[in-house]
């Protein structure tokens, strides 16, 4: 319906330079690659800063055993925990007399009120009239926050910093963001949403987003979808695809974060190049090896020069050059025994290397193994994070236990028996 058409009707028509919702009447500015980056201040959440996460007291930090009596140190931050400071204790048995507990009942005995009220203050409760001060309770974690925020002293600070974890952000859900940039969705996701898929579950995504794109929208698209398809592809061919995009890069093993350089590498096309890899299948299954070599007979194609110090079986026998550095390991080598191709290195009686590819040398697996002590262990329990999720596992102790298929970290109880 052309403009003029309206002119003749009683209805008024609104009009906006911006992204707006005419019903809620929330806007967004113009939208730009840096709205969609928690790194740059366009786009990050104002709460946290792009962070994610919110640093708090934790409840289960300053109270670890609630099996322990308030008078015998249930609370675990100084001087809480402390008996040489009388003014903390006192405060708790005045607080005690007013609700009626005792401090010699174990924390988690206590009634859940009661606990409130000991770990975040009774707020301005008028009939707390047995304190001399007149004052209501200020609250343990209340105490400990105004404390870390007063303070001027490094040693103080790193001391609270023992009772503080860091949780989702309340305004962004973790999400990094602001609203601005996640109410843009495409197929009901956000960035966030495909953010936290793994690499292998994105690319999967990737894939099918193409089929549910038409006409303008999927012009728009093809070129964007092909290099992502790719660059998720390399990844996954170096053995990364068990990764989540949204993983922290502080968590990634040396080998993780060797691989997604070498991925990078890939995809940018460069010629050559000299690469010079330190052991690039360490902490890599042994199902991802061949797919980890193609990768690297790829960059060889692309004409650049590929450096590899490994001792992979699989990777000296592609490889079209070797050196084999000896006689021995660590101060007993430093000299060139061999080198040629992996048949000329087989070939030379001087290379242990060679002796070994050609099953001249082998090590004898042993007849039998070390039994682990009866009833000594370490045992994990309820570990998750990252790769884990909720695994409970026990290590014997005095043997050597090896451990395969498991990388990254995550929150755990350790009991050793």
């Amino acid at each position: 319906m052309a403009f003029a058409d309206y002119a003749d009707r009683d209805e008024r028509i609104v009009f906006s330079a911006r992204f707006a919702c005419p019903e809620s009447g929330f806007t967004i500015d113009e939208i730009e690659p840096r709205l969609f980056s928690f790194n740059n201040p366009f786009g990050a959440c104002t709460a946290c800063d792009g962070l994610g996460v919110s640093s708090h007291f934790e409840r289960q930090l300053i109270v670890p055993d609630g099996q322990i009596s308030l008078r015998n140190g249930a609370l675990a931050p100084a001087p809480w925990s402390s008996n040489n400071s009388r003014y903390f204790i006192q405060a708790l048995e005045s607080l005690g007399k007013q609700f009626n507990f005792s401090l010699d009942v174990p924390f988690n005995d206590l009634d859940e009120d009661v606990q409130s009220i000991i770990l975040y203050g009774s707020g301005n409760d008028d009939g707390m009239r047995s304190y001399r001060t007149k004052k209501p309770f200020e609250g343990v974690i209340p105490n400990l926050a105004r404390r870390y925020r007063e303070t001027d002293s490094s040693w103080t600070r790193e001391e609270l910093e023992k009772y503080r974890a860091n949780q989702p952000c309340d305004v962004c859900g973790g999400k990094r963001l602001k609203a601005e940039a996640l109410a843009v969705k495409i197929d009901n996701c956000d960035i966030s949403d495909v953010a936290r898929l793994s690499i292998a579950d994105a690319r999967q995504w990737f894939a099918d987003l193409a089929a549910k794109l038409h006409g303008q929208e999927s012009e728009i698209a093809a070129r964007i979808l092909k290099e992502i398809n790719e660059r998720l592809g390399f990844l996954v061919n170096v053995g990364l695809g068990y990764l989540a995009m949204s993983r922290n890069s502080g968590t990634l093993s040396g080998g993780e974060s060797q691989r997604i350089r070498l991925a990078s590498q890939i995809g940018s096309g460069l010629t050559g190049v000299l690469y010079v890899l330190d052991e690039p299948s360490i902490g890599l299954h042994q199902r991802d090896n061949d797919r980890l070599l193609a990768t690297l007979v790829r960059l060889r194609d692309l004409g650049n020069t590929v450096l590899v110090v490994e001792h992979d079986e699989e990777a000296i026998l592609l490889a079209d050059y070797v050196v084999d550095m000896g006689p021995g390991a660590g101060v007993h080598g430093g000299t060139v025994v061999a080198a040629g191709t992996p048949a000329e290195i087989m070939a030379n009686s001087q290379s242990l290397t060679g002796q070994y590819l050609s099953g001249t040398l082998e090590i004898a697996v042993p007849k039998t193994r070390r039994k682990a002590q009866k009833g000594r262990f370490i045992r994990v329990e309820d570990a998750y994070g990252n790769n884990l999720q909720n695994v409970t596992v026990q290590f014997p102790l005095g043997v050597l236990t090896c451990v395969t298929g498991v990388s990254g970290g995550g929150k755990s109880t350790l009991v050793l028996e």
